[in-house]
């Protein structure tokens, strides 16, 4: 299985890019790498580092689409830049399962819609990460941010593609299904959200249990969490500020409390680790993009080695349990055209 990696995109590319896809290489003996961007950095990462050479490809890039470009503009025009080559390859070739970027989230989602294509009968493309959750079977959110605008239909069709994503991800096999709103009641929320419960309630192929708010998003009693991508890319981010907050306000907490805080810390320091490490959504890999025809996996801007090696064995693994052809036989069998 060839895995396609933006090396140019992200905070720390492409050192962190490629040492991840290194650390991939090491962890999976059956998947191989075809690192995009220039060639004189990715090999400066590459020095003084063991590696299966017939497992790692280095396509030529010298452009880098930066956050602060218009998506749209960017992708046509900037023909030599590491992402644009990076989906000519995914497309390019068949062996590709799918494709990696920590790049600008705007110019990845453009780029997938616009070099990959849209699966048959979607009327929206999502994009949906796995979030920690109570249980620690995690829950996927969808949208978090592609479709800031979205109509009923498309919650429906997020609600039916992360059901089948989530049956890969997760292992469960009749995914929960919550629908983010101010009220766990019915009528509750603006037209959006009581057109699309509608939807969702009168649905058989998915299992909608009915509204969620934003506070129980993580409690473990839904697998999959629908939103419009406005709504849930701020449901995201403050889910993220929350942890982080909360791990800086114990961390304060101990430093500033005396010997006996820094004792017990001390003592639970395996405890704080774990918490750590379950809150860390990063860890699991990155956010797909649910509904085009190859697997795209966005990895958060920041990420180091490990999140970029999580990123990749990801897009292999979905690759490899064919998430697309799942989630195209799912829209299929709810006979429900696109109509965006």
């Amino acid at each position: 299985m060839k895995i396609i990696i933006d090396a140019m995109g992200g905070d720390n590319a492409p050192e962190q890019v490629v040492l991840g896809a290194l650390d991939a290489l090491k962890a999976d003996k059956s998947v191989s790498v075809v690192l995009v961007g220039n060639a004189d950095g990715i090999n400066g990462a590459l020095k003084e580092n063991e590696y299966d050479k017939s497992r790692l490809q280095i396509i030529e890039a010298n452009d880098v689409i930066s956050n602060d470009e218009s998506p749209t503009m960017a992708i046509k025009t900037k023909k030599d830049s590491s992402l644009v080559k990076a989906f000519e390859a995914l497309m390019s070739d068949e062996s590709c399962g799918g494709m990696v970027s920590a790049g600008s989230t705007g110019a990845v989602l453009v780029g997938a819609f616009m070099k990959v294509g849209r699966i048959k009968g979607v009327s929206r493309p999502a994009l949906a990460p796995v979030l920690p959750s109570l249980t620690g079977k995690g829950v996927v959110l969808c949208d978090c941010g592609a479709n800031v605008d979205s109509k009923p239909i498309n919650l429906l069709h997020f609600a039916i593609m992360a059901s089948a994503y989530a049956k890969i991800m997760l292992g469960v096999e009749n995914p929960r299904v919550g629908l983010i709103n101010n009220g766990v009641e019915a009528h509750k929320g603006n037209e959006l959200s009581r057109q699309a419960y509608e939807l969702l309630s009168a649905n058989d192929d998915i299992n909608f249990v009915g509204n969620c708010e934003a506070r129980d998003m993580l409690s473990g009693d839904f697998e999959v969490v629908v939103s419009d991508g406005f709504d849930g890319n701020i449901a995201l981010k403050t889910a993220e500020g929350t942890a982080n907050l909360m791990l800086k306000l114990i961390k304060k907490g101990v430093y500033a409390g005396g010997l006996k805080s820094k004792l017990g810390a001390l003592m639970l320091k395996p405890v704080f680790k774990d918490v750590q490490k379950k809150l860390d959504y990063n860890a699991l890999g990155g956010a797909c993009f649910l509904g085009v025809k190859k697997v795209i996996v966005k990895a958060h801007g920041a990420s180091e080695r490990g999140a970029i090696c999580a990123s990749i064995l990801q897009a292999k693994g979905l690759a490899e349990r064919d998430v697309c052809g799942q989630i195209k036989k799912s829209i299929d069998a709810s006979a429900i055209g696109a109509e965006d």
